[in-house]
């Protein structure tokens, strides 16, 4: 049975929260028995499609991802980002964007990067019966105008900012916050003054719960790591070394084998 949000809700304070992106069958299926939340992240642009940034990841790719996703996870709460341009321009924008996305994917949430100005979209989602997670701190669809991947809220007046869009999140019926790349005394701070699960990336360990790109945990994405990424395994070295073999079994007639044949 799938994690609902009030397991989520539940789980604040009293017991860690994993989660991980993922786009495929494949990798959704493994990664089902261990996270209480898979995000269909549009970190996709450049895991999967080798774009420089998420800014021109398409509603489609997003959804035909997710339904991809869907079909492995059995337990785990699925969110799916709503990519850049098809929330911003208002909250009716946002809905049907929400609403399609839940439609086609038949997802249990959706994620969109929160600026003031969208509170009163979550509000308007939530009305309309949308499970929203929010994201504060690093908006990677605003790195363009930012000047690249770079921690928020190192001074006080930003930090203030982002605290106080924690909270308007919080009231305006979120159920959980996504906070990237702040100072840890920040994402501490905002974590213990919510109700809602916080779920951090380059952020605190005492956010209730941490997020990480597949591709970055597995060690397959090594042209991008961010201060925040440990690498848990070398499988691009690993693959790299595995069609090596295979190559060299190809040029000296080795495979296929009397055994790979009819």
């Amino acid at each position: 049975m799938t994690i609902s949000t009030a397991q989520i809700l539940a789980k604040k304070n009293k017991e860690k929260i994993l989660c991980l992106t993922a786009y495929t069958y494949p990798m959704a299926k493994i990664l089902d028995e261990f996270c209480d939340i898979i995000l269909v992240g549009d970190s996709l642009g450049m895991t999967i499609y080798g774009m420089s940034d998420t800014v021109d990841v398409t509603l489609d790719m997003m959804i035909n991802h997710g339904k991809a996703v869907m079909k492995a996870a059995k337990k785990s709460f699925v969110v799916i980002d709503m990519p850049c341009g098809t929330y911003e321009k208002s909250k009716e924008q946002a809905l049907e964007t929400a609403q399609k996305i839940m439609r086609q994917t038949n997802c249990h949430a959706v994620k969109f990067e929160v600026t003031p100005q969208l509170i009163e979209t979550i509000k308007f989602l939530t009305a309309h019966k949308i499970n929203v997670m929010g994201h504060v701190g690093l908006l990677p669809q605003h790195v363009r105008e930012i000047g690249g991947y770079r921690y928020q809220g190192k001074d006080e007046n930003s930090a203030n900012e982002i605290l106080e869009t924690s909270k308007a999140i919080e009231k305006a019926g979120a159920f959980a916050l996504v906070i990237e790349a702040v100072p840890a005394s920040l994402a501490t701070k905002i974590s213990s003054e919510i109700k809602i699960p916080t779920i951090g990336i380059g952020a605190s360990a005492e956010c209730d719960g941490q997020v990480l790109v597949i591709d970055d945990l597995l060690g397959l994405n090594q042209d991008f790591k961010p201060k925040f990424v440990t690498y848990y395994e070398d499988l691009a070295g690993k693959i790299s070394a595995a069609v090596k073999n295979f190559r060299d079994d190809v040029k000296s007639k080795k495979f296929p084998t009397k055994d790979n044949l009819r």
